[in-house]
C-alpha cells in the first residue's frame, strides 16, 4: 500500500479547520454523530408511503342454505300445477259464486246451524278415528258431543256441547296413519279436492266408503243424499274461507307454492292435535269421498268438490 502524503495545500486545511474547532470550545463536536447515524443517505431510495387505511367490509351474512327440489317432495309439480288451475277455474266459476249468493243471502245463524249438523253428520268417523289412534279422552269427549248435540241441540242445529264446556275438533284416518307411523308421500293435488299426498287420499277413501251415512244410502239406493250432503258441505265450507283465499291470492308471488306450503303445516298441526302454527284463519274442508262413487259425475257437480282451494287441508 502505497504512502498517503499531504500537500501544503492540504496540510494548511486540516491546520484551519482544526484551529476553527478549537476556538469554538469543547462543546462543538467536529462532527455529529447522531445525526450521521438516523439521518438517511441522501441518495438513498425513499421507501413508497403506506396506503391510507381501508374502511372495513361490512361482514358477509351467512347465504342462506339452497332449497333442494327434493325438500318440496313434489316430483308431479309441472301434472299438479294443471290440476291445479282446474281447480282454479272450478272454485273460481262455479262453486265461488254459488258459496257468495249462501253467504250474502243466509242469515248467519242459519248458516252456523247447518255447519253444526254437517259436523254431527261427521261424528261417527270422528270418534272411529279417535279410538285408532287410542285418544281415548278426545273420544269421549266426541261421544258426549254426538249425545248432546243430537238431542239438545236438536239434530245438531245448535252446538250446546260448545256452550257446556266439549270443543269440537276433527279426526280422519289419513291423520290416523300419520300417528301410526305412515309417511305423507309426495305432494299430490286431486280435482276438485286440491292439496293432498298419497296417506290422505287414501284416508278419505276410507273414511267415505266406511260413514254408516254412506253405506246405508248405498244399500237403500239412497245415493242422492250422499251428493246432498257432499253439496252442502262444499257450498258452505267454501263460503266460510272464500275472503281468506281471495286474500292470500292478492298477495302471494307463487299461490300454488303457498298453498302447498300451508297445506302441510295446516296436515301437520291436525295431526298433532292441534299444536299452534302460524296460518292464516283458514278452516278445513273436511269432506270424505266415498270410493264406489268417485267416478260418478253427480258427485262432482253437487259441489263435494271443494277443491280445497288451497290450504284446506285433504280431510
Amino acid at each position: 500500500m502505497k504512502p498517503f502524503f499531504i500537500g501544503p495545500a492540504g496540510a494548511a486545511a486540516v491546520l484551519v479547520v482544526c484551529v476553527s474547532s478549537a476556538m469554538a470550545g469543547p462543546s462543538a463536536p467536529l462532527y455529529d454523530m447522531d445525526r450521521f447515524l438516523n439521518e438517511p443517505y441522501p441518495l438513498a431510495p425513499q421507501a413508497a408511503p403506506a396506503p391510507p387505511p381501508q374502511p372495513a367490509a361490512p361482514p358477509r351474512s351467512k347465504p342462506a342454505p339452497a332449497v333442494e327440489a327434493d325438500d318440496v317432495n313434489d316430483p308431479l309439480e309441472t301434472i299438479n300445477r294443471g290440476i291445479f288451475s282446474f281447480n282454479e277455474f272450478f272454485l273460481q266459476w262455479v262453486l265461488g259464486p254459488i258459496s257468495g249468493v249462501y253467504k250474502d243471502f243466509v242469515p248467519d245463524p242459519i248458516r252456523e246451524s247447518v255447519g253444526n249438523i254437517l259436523h254431527l253428520v261427521k261424528a261417527p268417523i270422528i270418534l272411529a278415528n279417535d279410538l285408532l289412534q287410542a285418544e281415548w279422552e278426545r273420544a269421549w269427549i266426541t261421544t258426549q258431543r254426538t249425545v248432546v248435540n243430537a238431542t239438545v241441540g236438536v239434530a245438531g242445529v245448535f252446538d250446546v256441547a260448545e256452550t257446556i264446556g266439549l270443543p269440537r275438533h276433527t279426526e280422519d284416518f289419513g291423520q290416523t296413519l300419520a300417528v301410526w307411523g305412515l309417511g305423507e308421500g309426495f305432494y299430490l293435488v286431486i280435482p276438485f279436492f286440491g292439496p293432498s299426498n298419497p296417506r290422505d287420499a287414501i284416508g278419505k277413501l276410507v273414511d267415505g266408503y266406511a260413514h254408516p251415512l254412506t253405506r246405508w244410502a248405498d244399500n237403500t239406493d239412497r245415493e242422492e243424499i250422499t251428493y246432498g250432503l257432499f253439496s252442502a258441505s262444499a257450498v258452505h265450507d267454501y263460503s266460510e274461507i272464500k275472503d281468506e283465499l281471495d286474500q292470500i291470492r292478492k298477495t302471494s308471488i307463487d299461490y300454488y307454492a303457498a298453498i302447498r306450503s300451508m297445506f302441510r303445516q295446516k296436515r301437520a298441526a291436525e295431526i298433532r292435535n292441534g299444536a299452534e302454527v302460524e296460518l292464516p284463519p283458514i278452516p278445513d274442508l273436511g269432506l270424505e269421498i266415498d270410493g264406489e262413487d268417485m267416478g260418478k259425475p253427480s258427485a262432482s257437480a253437487g259441489g263435494k268438490p271443494v277443491a280445497r282451494s288451497g290450504e284446506i287441508s285433504a280431510n
